[in-house]
């Protein structure tokens, strides 16, 4: 009787260990079917993403060439527009720049073919490493020879058109061809990563620059508010492909409806700030769509989660 009232008045028989195995294999059921917060956004982002994959099959194919033209296209603008307005480039370099006369005219035949030889190479996707190393050099140049480098919206522009020619790079090192023993060398794969995570961060301080730019509003502090959002998710790669495409849909709407120089005069003053802010909007709609073709990489919370 002491036995038997030992282990059943205490609970320490048989039949408790399984009321105590039980519980508590309850309690971690029910801890592990209680989705946090993360894991409900990324259910309902999957479900968005697959709807947006099955919506895009058709173009898929494409997305990729019409990123490359997308991110040069502000370069071939450029190119047209110094060819087009020679002679006022001029003067501005050499009266407002103080630039010699011989000068200017090398500085300006030099960008223009750089620009038109480089982005043409961006697109047939051909000597990928030196047209972009090119177009970098062009930015930088542009930058010092206009005195546009402490200029901060300017500064943050050409930040993200820079981020979208290194989406560009990891674009053309992931198609190339592997090695004999059919994957790419380690230097090739870090590579890859590291200029993937720089072109991902580069590409939002476009949007940086528009929150600083502009007065404010309600449409602006919702369109800010959803956007940064959409930039942090970018940044740390998580649903990456997701923030890209909402990050399109913002700035293409942003563009069209502000910087639509086509309903402005001929002779209108900032005709030609809206056309190039235009442009090199496109260009980082295009790097974001190079993003949504590739994935984040390795760097990013949508890739770790795969491993764990």
């Amino acid at each position: 009787m002491a036995q038997v009232r030992g282990t059943a008045g205490y609970n320490l028989g048989s039949s408790g260990q399984n009321r105590f195995g039980m519980n508590s294999s309850m309690n971690r059921s029910d801890a592990t079917n209680d989705p946090s917060p993360l894991d409900a956004i990324r259910e309902q982002t999957s479900k968005i993403e697959d709807w947006l994959d099955t919506m895009a099959d058709p173009v898929k194919p494409y997305v990729p060439a019409i990123g490359r033209f997308l991110i040069v296209v502000t370069f071939l603008e450029d190119a047209i527009r110094i060819m087009t307005q020679w002679q006022d480039q001029l003067v501005y370099l050499h009266d407002y720049r103080h630039i010699p006369y011989g000068l200017t005219h090398l500085f300006l035949l030099l960008n223009v073919i750089a620009m038109v030889i480089c982005s043409t190479l961006v697109i047939i996707r051909k000597h990928s490493e030196h047209a972009v190393a090119g177009l970098l050099g062009v930015v930088v140049i542009q930058a010092i020879g206009y005195g546009l480098i402490f200029d901060l919206n300017f500064f943050l522009r050409n930040l993200s058109v820079m981020g979208g020619l290194l989406m560009v790079l990891s674009d053309s090192w992931v198609r190339k061809r592997f090695a004999p023993a059919g994957l790419p060398s380690i230097d090739e794969k870090d590579r890859k990563m590291y200029f993937q995570l720089a072109g991902r961060v580069l590409l939002i301080f476009l949007f940086i620059g528009f929150v600083f730019a502009g007065d404010w509003g309600f449409g602006r502090v919702a369109v800010s508010l959803l956007g940064f959002v959409a930039c942090v998710m970018v940044v740390v790669g998580f649903k990456a492909k997701f923030s890209a495409v909402m990050l399109v849909v913002i700035l293409s709407i942003f563009n069209l409806l502000v910087n639509n120089f086509w309903t402005l005069h001929e002779h209108h003053p900032h005709k030609d700030f809206a056309k190039y802010d235009f442009f090199q909007i496109l260009s980082i709609v295009g790097g974001l769509l190079l993003l949504v073709n590739m994935g984040p990489g390795q760097f990013s919370v949508d890739e770790k989660k795969k491993v764990y």
